[in-house]
Order: structure tokens, then sequence, then C-alpha cells
């Protein structure tokens, strides 16, 4: 089996498993029904489309920079004939976090994934719309499995945090993973089975927690893993154009 590698990265991110009403959690790593949700989105699938595709893949989540929960909040207002109804909802977000997110299964269908985040169909967003990623997303597809290509991986956090984790004695990351058959964990309703507005339906999948240490993680680091991918999607090009163009017409 192969995995696709993924860094999600940027200044607010917020991945929500119960959120509801007027209080919008996140915890404190990617959730499988977001980052699943995020390549549907990239392969242009709408909310009725079958999510089968995505059901065989394991999925796991390394926290290489932690984030801060931030708390916001939005005032809500309801017109109701002569009544009006103001109250205030909340929003929770993780600041500055970055995260090394694998999906393993095979190379076909990862290789269909990987086409997809390179070439979104439609804008990428980390848990909600107001979240859109930061630097490289797609790392690549390695040729192992979920525990390996994790553990194996080179350290994603920004440079300011892997100086201020060296200074702070920092030794180890953690692991969020979907556990196997075999193991203890604990149970997370995470596993997306429709993502229709008419009918939203979510899953237990069982999840365990463990360590790596970080300097396994800088021995192992593979020089080739870090080459650049290239994208041929721009979203800023038409403006870009147009920008140059009113330019040429004004001179």
């Amino acid at each position: 089996m192969s995995t696709l590698l993924l860094r999600l990265a940027a200044p607010m991110q917020s991945w929500g498993t119960s959120s509801k009403f007027d209080r919008r959690t996140t915890q404190m790593e990617p959730t499988r029904s977001g980052v699943i949700g995020m390549i549907a989105a990239a392969m242009g699938l709408s909310r009725e489309a079958s999510l089968a595709l995505f059901k065989p893949l394991k999925f796991g989540v390394r926290i290489d920079q932690p984030g801060t929960i931030k708390k916001d909040f939005q005032m809500a207002h309801r017109e109701n004939g002569s009544k009006s109804t103001t109250w205030v909802t909340y929003r929770y977000y993780l600041e500055d976090a970055v995260f090394l997110v694998g999906l393993e299964g095979s190379s076909e269908v990862l290789t269909e994934l990987a086409s997809a985040m390179r070439r979104p169909i439609y804008p990428l967003a980390l848990g909600r719309r107001s979240c859109p990623p930061a630097g490289k997303l797609y790392l690549g597809i390695r040729d192992a499995g979920l525990v390996t290509a994790l553990r194996q991986e080179a350290w994603q956090a920004s440079p300011w945090y892997q100086r201020k984790a060296r200074r702070q004695h920092i030794s180890s990351l953690e692991i969020v993973r979907d556990a196997e058959p075999n193991e203890n964990g604990y149970a997370v309703r995470d596993f997306p089975e429709s993502f229709s507005q008419k009918r939203r339906l979510y899953h237990f999948r069982n999840v365990v927690r463990e360590q790596v240490s970080l300097s396994q993680i800088l021995g192992n680091a593979n020089t080739e893993n870090e080459q650049e991918v290239s994208t041929e999607h721009d979203p800023m090009a038409l403006l870009e154009d147009d920008d140059v163009s009113i330019k040429s017409q004004n001179q």
C-alpha cells in the first residue's frame, strides 16, 4: 500500500466533530470527515455524491506544530413579523497549527486524489471556508504504509516553531490515526457516509494516539521527499492578468 501526504497549515483552522447550533467547536487536529470533504471539493464532487471511494482509506495525522485555541463570536439576527431576536454564536479555531496528514490506500485511488489536490476544482479550506490553506499543501505519494510514512516524513513545522521546540527540549510528536483491528482505542463520530444537506451521516471510527521521537524523524527525513511539487492551479492568475491589462490601457 501507498500513502498520500498533505501538509495542512494556515493562520486559522477549524475541525469540528460535534458542533451544533450556536457553538462551533474544533478538535486539536484535523478530522477524517474534514479532510475527506476538502478532497471531495478538490475533485468537484457534489454533496450528494457517493463517498464509497474514500471508505477503504486509512487516515492519520501527525501534529507537527500544535495550534492555540481562539474563540470568536458572531451576532445572529432573526426577524419574525413584528418581533426581532438577536443572540450570540461562538466559533472556535486553531491558530498557527501545522499538521502532516496521511491517507493510505491503493496507488490507483491515491493517484486520482493527488491529481485533484494539485488541480482543485473548488477552492480548498481547512475545516471552514474562512480558513484557506497556506504554503505547500500536497507533499506527494510515499511507497510506504500510513504509520511508516507518518514516522519518516520530514518535520513540517514552521522555522520559528522548530527553534522554539529545540529551546524547550520537545523530544516527540503525537500521531493520531485509525486503530488497527487488534488495537484498543477510543471512538470518534468522524467517519463520513454522506455530506448531503438533506441527511448528513457520520459513523464512529476507532482512534489511537501514539508518540514518535523527533530525533527519529530528523534522522529518517529523506531529502528526496522535500522536493517542491508544482501545481497548475493559481486562483490569482486571472486577477493578475486583469491588472496587467488595466495598466497597459492606462499607459
